[in-house]
């Protein structure tokens, strides 16, 4: 059978839009596919809530891929590896406590296993602002990646949610917008984003975790977003910190839904 080139555009057309408006109107929207957003929607998508994650780059794991220095293994701790057994990804013993994984094979399979368990993916995708009712942050309005980078004048769209995760990094860019735009406070000591500190990978790791939480209402943060936005140090290449963080996040969340 010959094909057709209009028929294979309108398979990819429809396809998209279908997927697209379903994501509309979620439990959860992730914003950053890195692997703390990644972990976060596997483990929401596992217990059948409705997840979208939205990434503004053309591939899924945020810099996971490169290792350290582009050397493209990654180093875990002992509670992070069992994140890592579970979703199957291969680990090998370096010393007591440090654990490597190739992260070709880790990030891979971390956005296979989330997108296997129903989260919806959806790459070259910014959010660049949020939805607030009552003081409430409850949804994103997105705009095409390439847009912004353009500095195109095109409209975006909207989307709901019952809670949004700001899981895109050093750079924090959902709570930034709540910061500067929206009137609200910020559970931070200050109200505001109190910022990243220089590189101390064992006290990094801890405050990853620490403070992976709500930063206001229907915000939650987590990864390396969390140092950021509540104070602490980079961790370096080493990624524990940040699967422990999304799994941390996806639970609480669990609770309150």
């Amino acid at each position: 059978m010959k094909l057709d080139e209009i028929v294979i555009s309108k398979a990819i057309i429809e396809s998209y839009k279908e997927k697209l408006i379903n994501a509309l109107d979620v439990d959860v929207a992730i914003v950053g596919g890195g692997p703390a957003g990644l972990v976060c929607a596997y483990y929401l998508a596992k217990e059948k809530f409705k997840v979208a994650l939205f990434e503004r780059k053309l591939s899924i794991g945020g810099g996971m891929w490169g290792g350290g220095i582009m050397f493209n293994e990654i180093v875990v701790q002992e509670g992070a590896k069992r994140i890592l057994d579970e979703f199957g990804i291969r680990t090998r013993k370096y010393q007591d406590n440090y654990f490597l994984a190739d992260s070709i094979e880790a990030a891979s399979t971390l956005c296979s296993k989330a997108v296997k368990a129903g989260a919806k993916i959806f790459n070259l995708l910014s959010a660049e602002d949020v939805l607030v009712r009552e003081k409430r942050i409850c949804g994103l309005v997105l705009n095409w990646t390439a847009v912004e980078t353009a500095h195109l004048h095109v409209d975006p769209i909207s989307m709901r949610a019952k809670f949004v995760v700001d899981a895109t990094g050093h750079a924090a860019e959902v709570t930034r917008i709540v910061e500067r735009k929206s009137g609200i406070r910020l559970k931070t000591k200050t109200g505001k984003i109190i910022g990243e500190g220089s590189m101390d990978a064992d006290l990094a790791e801890k405050l990853t975790i620490q403070n992976s939480k709500e930063a206001c209402p229907g915000l939650y943060i987590c990864g390396m977003c969390a140092n950021a936005v509540f104070g602490g140090p980079r961790m370096g290449p080493i990624f524990g910190g940040m699967l422990l963080s999304g799994k941390k996040i996806a639970k609480e969340i669990i609770k309150k839904i």
